[in-house]
């Protein structure tokens, strides 16, 4: 199982599901297809759909915990503030690599900090990477139906029309099939654009600003554009990202928004411009492919993004963690 779970998991591949692709292209009215291109499509018919691959239970007592920890993320919510443009923050590790948790832990204490959004804030990550408080030790797996209920939530306690969600989400990627999920050996899946705008959609949140840090997460942009929402990609749709090793603090586009640039007391498109230009500069230096961070303003969200971009605070905070960038030779690992 837990070979399989590895192998699926990506760095460049997408889920090998296995279909009986021969015999169902041979069964079609309009004549012999592809079969690599069959199994593409039904594999990101998969992905939009929100299906799992593979799937182990919680244990009983696995199963509790993360009920109770989920339910004391949703109750915990603060309610909107009348007359007030309140920042929702949603941060999330999707795949159990240890780099994923630790980026989405801090780039929802960053975003907080940023958007004056302490109390308004759900952490999911799944293995070992995120660390849970005091009060809260326990941070809730990552899971699709986790986010689902996140969202749900968040969209019953904000003003609609008013408030704002900052989505943060940190994984893997895959061109095909979107944002890979993976939980240690239990699971393993994808969210895919179609199935992430949905969402978004049937949570009634109107107002979004969607940070996804993952190789290929371009393929994100046209599902997700809409007047009043504002989408920041790691990476082109044709392209990977990198410094997603395990071991590190940070993916290259993390350290540089999230890390780097948004403690900074600048404007979000300015920040995004700082971050491309810091990234570009490590991609050349690791001999590495550009991955081309993406950005699409939507013309309604301008509005509110200059009203959540009042709420920065006028002093730099420092950065946290280690870099991500090595200047020792050595290609960067792609997510």
């Amino acid at each position: 199982m837990k070979h399989l779970l590895r192998r699926l998991s990506c760095l460049g591949l997408g889920l090998m599901v296995t279909f009986p692709v021969q015999l169902w292209a041979q069964s079609l009215p309009f004549g012999q297809m592809n079969p690599r291109a069959v199994q593409e499509r039904r594999e990101k018919e998969a992905a939009d759909k929100g299906a799992f691959i593979i799937a182990q239970p919680y244990s009983p007592a696995e199963a509790l915990r993360q009920a109770r920890a989920m339910s004391a993320s949703l109750a915990g919510l603060k309610p909107e503030r009348k007359g007030v443009v309140d920042v929702y923050v949603l941060a999330v590790g999707m795949d159990s690599d240890p780099v994923f948790g630790r980026e989405a832990a801090e780039a929802a204490r960053v975003l907080a900090t940023r958007y004056d959004a302490q109390g308004r804030v759900i952490v999911l990550a799944n293995g070992t990477g995120a660390q849970g408080g005091s009060t809260e030790p326990v941070i809730p797996d990552a899971n699709p139906d986790h986010l689902a209920q996140a969202l749900a939530q968040i969209g019953s306690v904000m003003n609609p029309q008013e408030d704002v969600l900052a989505l943060f989400i940190t994984t893997h990627g895959h061109w095909n099939t979107g944002l890979n999920y993976r939980d240690g050996d239990r699971a393993i899946g994808n969210i895919g654009p179609v199935r992430l705008a949905r969402l978004l959609n049937d949570a009634g949140i109107e107002n979004r600003l969607v940070i996804l840090s993952a190789c290929f997460s371009g393929v994100f942009l046209p599902a997700l554009q809409n007047q009043s929402t504002i989408v920041m990609t790691a990476a082109s749709s044709e392209r990977p990202s990198f410094g997603c090793r395990a071991e590190n603090d940070w993916t290259f586009f993390g350290d540089a928004f999230v890390n780097q640039a948004l403690r900074q007391p600048v404007p979000l498109p300015d920040a995004f411009a700082r971050a491309k230009t810091l990234i570009t500069g490590w991609e050349v230096a690791s001999g590495v492919a550009p991955s081309m961070p993406q950005v699409d303003l939507g013309p309604q969200a301008i509005a509110w993004m200059d009203k959540i971009d009042a709420k920065i605070p006028k002093v730099a905070s420092p950065p946290r963690g280690t870099p991500a960038f090595s200047p020792n030779p050595g290609k960067a690992a792609g997510n």
